[in-house]
């Protein structure tokens, strides 16, 4: 097996360089993938009609389900090749990536034959009325063909990353977001195919996209190879056991915005939703930041842990939490000094009473931004040092439990105090339960160089 040129950097280069090396590329490839979906709405919306972006938004939450099974396998099995990695030990972590893509692509087309099978039915459990099924139906149906490609190429850029490109992994997904949006521009703008236009434009960005990423397989000097794998499968469970943190948080943010929803809508009307829009845009794009520098974390920490190297991971943990640190202080600047430009960009100036509980929800909200990226960053270290109880304990939290349950507290019993209050109080108490694991797992002196495949957690 040839070894990758970014061996030394991820095991021996200087902190800061490395970190940077591969965070900024990870960021790049998570916002990339934000735009692309920022992208299909604007144009539907403008060219197609608010039906046709109802219709799409109707569908969000079955393929957001899929890419969160996708997504856990994929950083599950990434992690785990990245273990196998610092080992040196790359005949194992071409055998998990095989095994991960192969389950992939088998689960896609599966999927796929379902969803054409059994249309009608998903589209009424997603709670489309009757008359928008003729709607869903050619952007489903063409979207569904797509989907075993957008799953695989999931799979691929975890493990090019974890196998030390991640440029090489970025630019396959920054090639595709561009390709969609002048796809999107040619068929939905300029023919006017409508939600089909904008479902072929997908399929067509997607292929583009996997194809940038099976250029890899190209390049003489690299560590991971596809084979047929006949034995050991077991470990397939084990791997994505290892993500289903990130499967947790994928699913549960939607859940938590539905829900702000329904109360913003009983408590304050339209004008609440839309203020609360405004806010979540300017969360939501600081989390993808954050998961862009927990993600260079999983390759980082996994394969230092395989290496043995202590006192490496330790440092990336601090430079991971000082850009935290610094990126939150800066988001905290900027709601203080420019939000009314943030309030003006979103909400026209007749929108006077949402405008108003925007700034307010400011306010209510700041308190979140400390911590909620330093959650996401011991979550991402327990799932590199193979924890995943710990992982999804953490994630399920700060993502699901903790929001859901104060929100309805606050609306229940405390009506009088803004509902918002939940999600930073959320945040502060997971963060005291993520210290307090991070402390209780922090690197240990001795690591085992060659764990058995199922790792106990405990071990």
């Amino acid at each position: 097996m040839t070894s990758s040129p970014s061996d030394s950097r991820a095991l021996g280069g200087p902190i800061l360089s490395t970190f940077f090396y591969f965070v900024i590329p990870s960021i790049v490839g998570l916002l990339a993938i934000t735009t692309a979906s920022i992208v299909d709405g604007i144009f539907v919306g403008n060219y197609v009609g608010a039906e046709a972006l109802a219709a799409v938004t109707l569908m969000i939450p079955f393929f957001t389900l899929l890419f969160g099974l996708a997504l856990m396998l994929a950083v599950g099995g990434s992690v785990r090749a990245g273990k196998y990695f610092g080992e040196d030990d790359n005949e194992a972590a071409s055998a998990i990536f095989s095994k991960c893509l192969i389950a992939i692509v088998a689960f896609g087309i599966s999927l796929t034959s379902v969803s054409l099978l059994f249309e009608e039915q998903i589209f009424t459990l997603l709670g489309a009325p009757p008359e928008l099924f003729a709607l869903m139906s050619p952007y489903f149906r063409i979207v569904a063909v797509a989907m075993p490609i957008q799953l695989a190429s999931v799979v691929l850029y975890y493990f090019i990353r974890a196998e030390g490109r991640p440029v090489h992994a970025t630019s396959a997904l920054v090639t595709g977001s561009l390709a969609n949006i002048m796809l999107n521009a040619l068929f939905v703008a300029y023919l006017g195919y409508g939600l089909a236009g904008a479902a072929w434009a997908t399929l067509l960005a997607q292929s583009i996209q996997l194809a940038v990423m099976l250029a890899y397989f190209t390049v003489p000097v690299r560590r991971l190879r596809f084979q047929f794998v006949r034995h050991g499968w077991r470990e397939l469970g084990s791997a994505a056991y290892n993500g289903v943190s990130e499967f947790i948080n994928e699913i549960s943010a939607g859940l938590v915005i539905l829900l702000i929803n329904w109360l913003m809508m009983l408590k304050l009307g339209v004008d609440g939703v839309a203020a609360f829009t405004v806010v979540n845009y300017l969360i939501f794009l600081s989390m993808m930041v954050f998961y862009g520098i927990a993600d260079a974390m999983h390759l980082l920490v996994s394969q230092n842990y395989g290496a043995g190297k202590l006192q490496r991971i330790r440092r990336f943990m601090m430079a991971g939490l000082c850009a935290i640190l610094l990126l939150s202080g800066l988001l905290i600047s900027l709601l203080f000094t420019a939000g009314d430009l943030l309030v003006d960009m979103f909400l026209e100036d007749s929108a006077v009473a949402a405008a108003e509980l925007a700034r307010s929800f400011f306010f209510i909200l700041w308190p979140l931004f400390p911590v909620n990226g330093v959650n996401v960053l011991i979550s991402a270290y327990l799932t590199a040092m193979h924890l995943p109880l710990a992982s999804a304990t953490v994630a399920f939290s700060r993502s699901l439990v903790l929001p859901i349950t104060l929100l309805l507290c606050f609306y229940w019993w405390l009506p009088d105090q803004p509902i918002l209050l939940a999600l930073p109080v959320a945040e502060w108490l997971t963060f005291l339960l993520a210290g307090a694991l991070y402390l209780r797992f922090r690197p240990r002196r001795l690591v085992p160089v060659k764990p058995a495949p199922a790792l106990a957690e405990a071990a």
